[in-house]
């Protein structure tokens, strides 16, 4: 929440429109990812090295590092987690893979 603004997952899922089938990781692009991947191994980080045992203590940690990646977000810049644009990886890795397959099949051989 604390990346989002407050927003939960499922206000995110929404304002995003995906599907309910949808998962939120599989239609992000690679700024989004690399947001909540740093928000992830710094929280995992800080748990570690304070030796954050609770539930709730281990909560308040995520939602206070989101939050702290969030405002360097805005100090950058930058857009928003939930403002960046929905790719649909899936399709768009579905097309590479195709795409690469046809680039072997009609490569020439020498």
């Amino acid at each position: 929440m604390g990346l989002y603004g407050g927003k939960t997952m499922k206000q995110v899922h929404k304002k995003k429109a995906l599907k309910k089938s949808q998962k939120i990781l599989d239609h992000m692009g690679s700024e989004e990812l690399a947001a909540n991947l740093f928000r992830a191994t710094q929280t995992d980080a800080k748990l570690r090295r304070e030796q954050i045992k609770s539930e709730a203590m281990a909560n308040q940690t995520h939602q206070r590092v989101g939050k702290k990646v969030r405002e360097t977000i805005k100090e950058l810049g930058g857009t928003m987690p939930e403002n960046l644009t929905t790719p649909d990886a899936i399709t768009q890795a579905k097309k590479r893979i195709k795409n690469s397959k046809k680039k072997t099949i009609n490569k020439p051989k020498t």
